[in-house]
């Protein structure tokens, strides 16, 4: 089935011929820290919905500057999508409301002395997010071992 949305309006119109359907409206954003020691990088998140509506599930996307090691040892809800890049799934998030924390720790390619990691949503559960000034956080972490907060 495809779906358009008609931002401007809030309507779905889908393949089947379902029209005037209203979409939901979520503001997805994350915020939490990223550290970075010997080339191994932690990150902890807590997903948040700044509203209106409630979305049942989304995912979250995390890519790295440099590539991550051939094996990963990623938690539960979490995998790797590209060579840099690891996706995780938020879990239900109410309006208004803050999901559970997301915390893995992935290894690095080699020993950088830096790393940046984006951190975007790819998928809002069918959800419209009209606010994009929240929607990507860019981090860089230094090989020191302090915990840089965005």
């Amino acid at each position: 089935m495809r779906v358009l949305y008609a931002v401007g309006v809030g309507v779905a119109v889908s393949g089947a011929g379902t029209a005037g359907a209203v979409v939901p409206e979520a503001d997805l954003a994350y915020h939490g820290y990223v550290s970075m020691h010997a080339g191994s990088v932690l990150v902890r998140l807590v997903p948040r919905n700044h509203g209106p509506s409630a979305v049942a599930d989304a995912t979250v996307r995390l890519r790295w500057s440099a590539p991550l090691a051939d094996e990963q040892r990623l938690p539960g809800g979490c995998a790797r999508s590209e060579e840099r890049g690891v996706v995780c799934r938020t879990g239900a998030l109410a309006a208004d409301g803050l999901g559970e924390e997301i915390r893995l720790t992935v290894r690095l390619r080699g020993v950088p002395s830096e790393v940046t990691v984006d951190v975007d949503t790819v998928w809002s559960g069918g959800a419209v997010d009209r606010n994009h000034a929240n929607d990507l956080q860019r981090v860089l972490a230094l090989d020191t071992g302090d915990s840089y907060v965005f």
